[in-house]
């Protein structure tokens, strides 16, 4: 998912849409509902994951609200690496024909452990995305969806990557549920 989105969560009151956006947001908004009205089966899902969420709604809105606020990140001591262009160093634990060979590589270790990994993203970049969205959805889906009708179809039809199929067999289920699982596993749009 893009970066916009990868903050963010999701939250449905009995398979309807309640809110979405940073966590504070959606917390603060589960607790409104909660509030109002005194049944109701209350979710929250992250959009990176798909997975549902605990929230702990006691308090307030200010205590749910500060509770799930994200505290600006803090400047990481300085180490090893050349921080200022973004390179981190980290242990990577090789076999010794493993060393011999990266050594041997032009530039070195670091050069040749950076190639391949551009490599490795470059061939299986967009299999690894709709993997993930596929994995993401299902996570969802079987939360939201998981006793509806036609859901072990749209399973598979969902990691066979049959968008048409999946979108029919969701035809019966609340529409909010339908869209957040097509956004999930970034269904092309017509």
């Amino acid at each position: 998912m893009n970066q916009a989105t990868s903050l963010t969560y999701t939250a449905f009151l009995d398979g309807h849409f309640l809110s979405t956006g940073p966590l504070q947001k959606v917390a603060v908004a589960m607790l409104r509902a909660h509030s109002a009205q005194t049944g109701g089966h209350l979710l929250v899902f992250s959009n990176v994951s798909g997975q549902s969420v605990d929230l702990d709604l006691r308090g307030g809105e200010e205590a749910v609200a500060a509770r799930y606020t994200v505290a600006a990140p803090t400047q990481a001591p300085k180490g090893r690496g050349r921080p200022k262009l973004g390179v981190v160093a980290r242990e990577v634990t090789l076999l010794p024909e493993h060393w011999d060979w990266l050594a041997a590589q032009p530039g070195g270790a670091s050069v040749a452990l950076r190639k391949l990994v551009h490599e490795a993203r470059r061939n299986g970049g967009n299999r690894n995305r709709t993997r993930q969205a596929h994995e993401r959805a299902y996570q969802a889906m079987s939360t939201l969806a998981g006793n509806l009708a036609g859901f072990e179809e749209a399973s598979r039809a969902l990691f066979a990557g049959d968008y048409e199929r999946l979108v029919a067999q969701m035809a019966t289920w609340p529409e909010d549920v339908q869209a957040y699982v097509q956004q999930l596993a970034e269904v092309p749009t017509a």
